[in-house]
Order: structure tokens, then sequence, then C-alpha cells
């Protein structure tokens, strides 16, 4: 087994007595060179992204998860809670003074909605609490009914 030697292309080319076919020979080594280093790279490529890019798969322990969640926790949001809504026309808002009475949509008693960034994620009641206005949450609405009405 030790007289075994490697395969060398150019001792083949240089046997075959057509001189094309050694050309052919040579490109074939030289496509077969440039084929491993393009594999070689894409490997390398692979094992690239992957490091750089969290693992989502589901797997992830426990306690990872509340460290994710931990990040975004301190994002401020704009939470709203709506009285009502109307239409004016210019000329009408032109003419509002100190005193004027505004109709909105809202009646008397009816849940006022609860936006957060205008997105509407609750219902309520209007409550004072220290001569301060606040609202009692009635109705939270679910992440299916959200989707429901952005489709509208």
């Amino acid at each position: 087994m030790a007289d075994e030697q490697a395969f060398d292309p150019d001792s083949v080319a240089g046997a075959v007595d057509d001189s094309s076919d050694a050309g052919v020979m040579d490109d074939w080594a030289a496509a077969m060179a440039e084929q491993e280093v393009a594999e070689s790279a894409a490997a390398a490529e692979v094992k690239t992204a992957s490091s750089l890019f969290q693992d989502f798969s589901g797997t992830s322990s426990a306690q990872s998860v509340p460290q994710n969640l931990d990040m975004i926790l301190d994002i401020p949001v704009q939470l709203t809670v709506e009285l009502g809504r109307t239409k004016i026309a210019i000329r009408n808002l032109l003419q509002l003074a100190q005193g004027s009475v505004v109709e909105l949509d809202g009646l008397a008693g009816e849940p006022m909605d609860v936006l957060v960034n205008g997105c509407l994620i609750a219902q309520g009641e209007v409550v004072v609490v220290n001569d301060r206005f606040g609202i009692r949450l009635t109705d939270i609405i679910t992440p299916a009914e959200r989707i429901r009405r952005l489709q509208k």
C-alpha cells in the first residue's frame, strides 16, 4: 500500500497523445479546484451567519425569555383614553369660543376606548381617584380581535 501515489492530473494529461485532451484535463482539474474553494467559502459563510443570529427555535431556556422581555419594558408608549369623536366643518370650528359645547359621538355611560400608540387595546369606565381622573378597564381587546379590526 505504501507504493500508491496520489492522483496527478498533469501526469495523466502527459500520457494522452492528443494535445486537446490535455487541455480538457487541465480545465477539469481547474474546475474541481474552483468548486472546492467555493464549497469551503460557503461553509465558512454559513458558520458565520449562524453565529451572528440568535436561535429562535423555541428550545431556549425559560430564563432567556424574561431577559429578552426586559429589553423592551422601559420603552415609553402613549396611552390615550378617548371620550368620543366628531367631524366638524372648518367654518364651525372657527366659530368655537369659550363655553361652546361640541357634541361627540360617544354616549353618556358608554365605555371609553383605551388606545396605546393609537391602537385600541381595551375599554373602560371613568373613575375619580384623589381628585384625578382614571380609567377602570372593563374589557381587554384580544389579539385576534385587534387583528380583525385592522383588516376592516
